[in-house]
C-alpha cells in the first residue's frame, strides 16, 4: 500500500490536501490504530475480491440481503400498525436540525479539504466521466406509470456524470467499492420544483440497492464520523450501531470493473403522479465485464475511467431505466432509506432506455464540465418530486453546499442546453 505522499502530485497539492486518504482523527490512539488496520484490510480485500466476487454474488448475495432485509424490519415491527399511507410523507422529529447539523459539517469537510478555486463535491467527488446520452421513454408502459416524463413516448437530450464516493479524491483501487450515477434530462417542458433551472431534470443511481443511512438523523451522525476520517465507527457503534445497515453495504460494494458496467439504485422515493411512490433504477445492458488491470498488484489510479475510455471509442452502451411502484407502505417504506424493496412483492418493470452513443469525452475541458454543473434532485417536475426525509433534505443541502462550491470556484450558475461543444465530442443533435 503506498503512502499518500506518493499518491499526490504537486498540482493535487496546489489544490488541496483531499487527494488520497488522510489517516483517522477521532481523538482516541485505540480508534485511530483500529481504523487504519480496517483500511489495511479492506485495501487487501479489494485486490482479490474478483477473483470470487462473481460466484458469491450468484450463490450469496440475494439470499444475504433478504435475510438482512428481514432482520432490518422485524426491528421496525412495531412501524406495521399505524403507519403511514401509500406515498404518504411523515416529518421526523428535529428533522430539520439534523439537516443543518448535515450541511454544516460537509461545509467544514469541504473548507478542510480544498483550497478557494478547486472546491469538490462533498459526496459522489471524483468524477470518473461526463457523457453525452439519450433518455427514450417506452411506448409501451402500463397506464398507471404513464406520469410526468412517462407520460408518453419520447426522446431527449441528457448529460451523465458517472463518480466515485468521496468525500476524497482517491485512486480508484482505494475508495469504498461503489459508484454513482447522475443524470441531467434536458429540455423537460412544465414548472419545476426548483427554478435556478427551467428545463431539466435530474436523476441519481448508486450502485447499492439501499442507501447508506435509514434517514437524516443517521446520516448526521455518518457525516461527523466521516469529518473524522473514520466512517466505519458510524456502522459498529456500540451506543447507536447500524450493523445491518452495513451488511447491505457490504454485499454490494466490491472492485468495480467499469461504471458502464454497474447497476444503479435510487434507494430513494420519489413520486410517481399524485399518490402514487416510486423507486427506480438503471440496469446496464453490458454483460461483459472490463479485467482489472495488474491485480492483485495495484492498478492504474483512474482505471475506471480508462475502462470507460476503452468501451466508448468502440461501441454503444445501454441501460434500462426501470420503475418500482410502492405496493405496501410497510414493507416499501418511505421514510426509511435503508430497507430493500422486495421485487418479489412489486417488480421492477422498464420504462426507457438511456443509451450512451460511442464518443471521446476525456478531454480536460469536457471533464472539466462536471464541475460547473450542479445536479439537484429537486430539479424536477411535480410529478416526480421526491419524498421521505432525505429527500427533503436534499433540496437544501445539495443547493447551499453547490452553491458554496461555486462560490469558492468564482464559477456561476449553469443550466446545460445539450448544445455544449468539446474537443473531439460531437452534439446529439435534439430530436
Amino acid at each position: 500500500m503506498r503512502t499518500k505522499s506518493r499518491q499526490v502530485s504537486e498540482e493535487q497539492v496546489r489544490r488541496g490536501p483531499g487527494f488520497g486518504l488522510p489517516p483517522s482523527d477521532t481523538g482516541s490512539h485505540v480508534l485511530d490504530l483500529l481504523s487504519a488496520v480496517g483500511l489495511f484490510v479492506i485495501h487487501v480485500e479489494r485486490r482479490i475480491d474478483p477473483f470470487f466476487r462473481r460466484l458469491f454474488d450468484r450463490l450469496l448475495r440475494d439470499r444475504l440481503a433478504t435475510l438482512t432485509t428481514k432482520l432490518i424490519n422485524w426491528k421496525r415491527r412495531s412501524e406495521r400498525h399505524g403507519g403511514p399511507a401509500l406515498a404518504e410523507e411523515r416529518i421526523q422529529p428535529n428533522e430539520e436540525q439534523h439537516l443543518q447539523d448535515i450541511i454544516d459539517t460537509f461545509t467544514a469537510q469541504i473548507r478542510g479539504l480544498w483550497k478557494p478555486g478547486y472546491f469538490e463535491r462533498g459526496g459522489n467527488t471524483k468524477t470518473h466521466g461526463i457523457v453525452r446520452a439519450e433518455f427514450t421513454v417506452r411506448d409501451d408502459l402500463p397506464e398507471h406509470m404513464r406520469h410526468g416524463i412517462f407520460a408518453e413516448p419520447r426522446t431527449y437530450r441528457a448529460w451523465v456524470r458517472f463518480s466515485g464516493p468521496g468525500p476524497y479524491v482517491t485512486p480508484d483501487i482505494d475508495d469504498v467499492g461503489f459508484m454513482s450515477m447522475s443524470i441531467k434530462i434536458l429540455g423537460v417542458p412544465g414548472p419545476k420544483l426548483l427554478d435556478d433551472e427551467q428545463f431539466t431534470q435530474d436523476m441519481f443511481g448508486v450502485s447499492t440497492p439501499t442507501f447508506v443511512t435509514p434517514d437524516t438523523r443517521a446520516n448526521a451522525q455518518l457525516q461527523h464520523w466521516s469529518l473524522k476520517n473514520a466512517s466505519p465507527f458510524y456502522f459498529v457503534n456500540p451506543r447507536d450501531h447500524h450493523f445491518l445497515d452495513s451488511i447491505m453495504q457490504l454485499l454490494w460494494t466490491k472492485t468495480q470493473s467499469s461504471p458502464l458496467e454497474a447497476d444503479y439504485f435510487s434507494c430513494v422515493p420519489y413520486l410517481l403522479g399524485e399518490g402514487q411512490a416510486m423507486q427506480y433504477s438503471f440496469a446496464t445492458r453490458r454483460t461483459k465485464r472490463t479485467r482489472v488491470p495488474r491485480l492483485p498488484f495495484r492498478p492504474p489510479d483512474n482505471y475506471l475511467r480508462d475502462a470507460m475510455v476503452k468501451t466508448l471509442a468502440g461501441e454503444d452502451v445501454e441501460f434500462d431505466i426501470r420503475l418500482q411502484v410502492q405496493t405496501d407502505p410497510f414493507l416499501m417504506p418511505i421514510e426509511n432509506n435503508a430497507v430493500l424493496w422486495p421485487t418479489k412483492l412489486s417488480p421492477r418493470v422498464t420504462a426507457a432506455v438511456l443509451r450512451i452513443p460511442k464518443q471521446t469525452f476525456d478531454s480536460p475541458e469536457q471533464l472539466d464540465f462536471a464541475r460547473v454543473l450542479t445536479y439537484n434532485p429537486w430539479h424536477s417536475i411535480p410529478e416526480h418530486r421526491p419524498l421521505g426525509n432525505q429527500g427533503r433534505a436534499r433540496k437544501r443541502m445539495y443547493f447551499e453546499l453547490s452553491r458554496l462550491r461555486q462560490g469558492a470556484n468564482g464559477v456561476e450558475h449553469y443550466e446545460p442546453t445539450g448544445d455544449e461543444e468539446f474537443p473531439g465530442s460531437p452534439v446529439i443533435p435534439a430530436r
